[in-house]
């Protein structure tokens, strides 16, 4: 009987090799095609400075996600794997992924995140596991203070492919 890793299907070893922030959110949107059958192009990832409570954040009706610097910065200093940090990276943008598809419920956001994780990566995955709660995956994760640095959100570079239709 084949393991979770061998099943037909599961991207794990896609996740696994992704070497940046594009790299994890063609895979969320391969996964979201799969599992729900919507897609959309053209967003743009921020990295800046939120309350140590947002992971990140969607604004309805803007092309943007925002993710916050300081929480990704905790968990890339505080994860044990590659893996693990592609995890947290792939359910963040997944979650809001979602909500730039014009699904607004809270609620419902969480029960698809976790959904197209387990279709996607399997029940056992950490991304999966991820998704359920994030900041349980993290124990270690100590309350802080965001880093109120007062500096601009920084622009992710070449973070949503699927709009550039050329290579130059």
């Amino acid at each position: 009987m084949p393991g979770v890793a061998e099943q037909s299907g599961l991207l794990q070893d896609e996740l696994d090799s992704c070497r940046n922030f594009g790299d994890v959110f063609e895979l969320v949107k391969k996964s979201v095609k799969r599992s729900l059958g919507r897609s959309r192009a053209g967003l743009m990832l921020y990295l800046a400075d939120l309350p140590p409570n947002i992971g990140a954040l969607h604004g309805i009706g803007t092309n943007a996600i925002v993710m916050n610097r300081a929480v990704l910065s905790r968990v890339t200093s505080t994860a044990t794997s590659r893996r693990d940090v592609n995890s947290f990276v792939y359910s963040v943008l997944l979650h809001e992924y979602l909500h730039s598809l014009g699904y607004v419920d809270e609620r419902e956001v969480r029960e698809l995140t976790l959904k197209v994780a387990r279709d996607n990566l399997g029940v056992e995955h950490p991304a999966t596991r991820i998704s359920t709660n994030p900041m349980a995956y993290f124990p270690q994760q100590p309350q802080f203070q965001a880093e109120t640095s007062g500096g601009d959100a920084e622009i992710v570079r070449d973070f949503d492919r699927s709009n550039q239709n050329y290579v130059v």
